[in-house]
């Protein structure tokens, strides 16, 4: 009776094989996966109450993980030790359990109720690599007909078929593992060199922007950091981002003034294929790249009115549309710009649009200049130093009379101009000792500029000497002088600084600068 069934045996095997093949390739959720390879040994395969076990090598025991029929809400998690019941003999011997009757195996205990004692029974061990991972079992639905080896073949050749994709789930979780840990070690990487420790100094000054850029992080809101050039307004924007919730998305960079502004439009909104000539390809522009992140704009200040009224649309409404495009793009944006130019004197004039300005300037952050927080310099240039020295493989240092050398120079250049410094010192010095006479201050050519920046004098208690002390009383004279200087212009232009500046020969960003260092307090008229 045997044989005439075989043959109808055999090709519901191979039919359920294929298809089981199949729900194993299509997936890598293991679960998932497992769940619908006991739904198919039941429906083609004739094999109820499909139960999968799997190895808790911290714990030595089997888990149940998957049964078909019930939910993993229907059930308490059920583990099996060495030896204990039949799936238990597997865990401990290694080898397929094959029971005609299931009934009369004492050994059973049947914990979840889900199998008939009336028909046989077959566990099979899951192995990768010759190691036990876990255990299949199956219920034929009909009771033993003489077939029983050939059904245990066939269960063994599916649980070998589960091992494969087991190490192939084993695979991929070790590789996502060490992705994800290498995209942390990386994150961490970068929000150190970019965020806080990356920025020196203990002055007031530094105090006030370190707590403005830990309440800024937190919200979404624009920012405008505004200085002169050299006193790090792109590290200040870098903090801001990798200290924020957005530091998992995007952080695209832009220095506006860098481009003309037919590319400055392709490459912030992106373009559409034949667009303009050498546009062979559709392409995102930063503000799309940057989606779900942050878009850093320096030198927001140089772009056209003509141009500002289109970057103004994207920041109200949220949306752009791709040059030679039509279609609506929605963004989400968080913006950081910077600028070192007088925007109020640019509004001022015409220059710079109103809305913009408003739009922009809803956190300014304002970084000192190097003179006004000297008190920062020897920390800043051991910080350079270490950063040189670590590119030089060897350490460099400053003597305490290169020290004071710094310290009397006022660093119209800032941070910038003292790296520099640092960097000619540090190529010329043999043993990597920086003496004073390697501290090579470079002095610009005498012009209606440098004359207002050399009235800037470092403070008299940075004087190395009584000489240095008789010199910066000099030169307080003529700091005042010039102060008187430039209220008469004030008053003259109606405390319009503008026009002010255009009386002194100065640009509105000069002018600015003395209000703010030599302490004038600006009338409202």
């Amino acid at each position: 009776m045997s044989d005439s069934r075989l043959p109808a045996l055999l090709r519901a095997q191979y039919e359920t094989l294929f298809r089981v093949s199949q729900v194993l390739s299509r997936s890598l959720d293991f679960h998932k996966t497992l769940r619908e390879v006991l739904r198919t040994l039941e429906i083609t395969g004739h094999l109820s109450g499909g139960m999968v076990s799997v190895v808790d090598p911290a714990a030595g025991d089997l888990s149940v993980h998957a049964v078909h029929g019930l939910d993993s809400e229907e059930f308490e998690p059920v583990r099996y030790q060495p030896g204990e019941g039949v799936i238990g003999m597997i865990l401990e011997g290694g080898r397929t359990v094959a029971i005609p009757r299931l009934g009369d195996e004492p050994r059973f205990l049947n914990r979840l109720g889900l199998y008939d004692k009336e028909l046989p029974f077959i566990a099979a061990p899951i192995q990768v690599g010759g190691a036990l991972q876990g255990v299949l079992t199956v219920q034929p639905d009909a009771a033993d007909d003489g077939l029983l080896e050939e059904r245990v073949r066939f269960v063994e050749m599916v649980a070998n078929l589960i091992g494969q994709n087991v190490r192939l789930s084993l695979e991929v979780e070790q590789e996502r593992k060490a992705l994800s840990e290498e995209r942390d070690t990386l994150r961490r990487t970068v929000r150190q060199k970019h965020g806080f420790d990356n920025m020196v100094g203990h002055s007031d000054a530094m105090r006030r922007i370190f707590e403005q850029i830990r309440m800024v992080a937190k919200w979404p809101t624009t920012v405008l950091i505004r200085g002169e050039t050299g006193t790090g307004k792109e590290l200040i924007a870098n903090a801001i981002h990798y200290n924020s919730p957005r530091t998992r998305g995007p952080y695209v960079r832009l220095n506006c003034a860098s481009l003309p502004e037919n590319l400055l439009e392709s490459e912030l909104f992106g373009h559409e294929k034949g667009a303009f000539t050498g546009a062979v390809n559709s392409r995102k522009g930063r503000f799309e790249t940057a989606d779900g992140g942050t878009l850093f704009l320096d030198e927001i200040g140089e772009i056209s009115p003509a141009f500002q009224a289109k970057l103004l649309r994207v920041l109200q409404e949220g949306e752009l549309e791709r040059v030679g495009g039509s279609r609506t793009i929605k963004v989400d944006v968080r913006l950081i710009a910077a600028t070192h130019r007088d925007l109020e004197a640019a509004v001022e004039a015409g220059e710079f649009r109103e809305d913009l300005y408003y739009r922009l300037n809803v956190m300014p952050i304002l970084p000192s200049p190097l003179r006004e927080r000297m008190e920062d310099l020897p920390e800043i240039a051991r910080f350079l130093l270490e950063r040189l020295g670590g590119i030089q493989g060897r350490t460099l240092s400053l003597t305490a009379a290169a020290q004071r050398r710094l310290a009397q120079h006022s660093w119209p250049g800032n941070v910038r101009e003292l790296e520099n410094c640092l960097e000619r010192a540090s190529v010329m010095s043999m043993d990597g000792e920086i003496d004073v006479d390697l501290i090579r201050i470079d002095q610009p050519r005498t012009g209606p500029a440098r004359k207002v920046s050399a009235a800037v004098s470092p403070a008299p208690t940075l004087a190395a000497n009584a000489g240095d002390a008789e010199a910066s009383e000099t030169e307080a004279g003529g700091e005042q002088s010039e102060r008187q200087r430039v209220i008469a212009a004030l008053e003259q232009a109606g405390w319009v600084q503008a026009r002010a500046a255009r009386l002194l020969g100065m640009t509105p960003r000069q002018i600015a600068y003395r209000i703010q260092t030599l302490n004038i307090e600006v009338r409202q008229i």
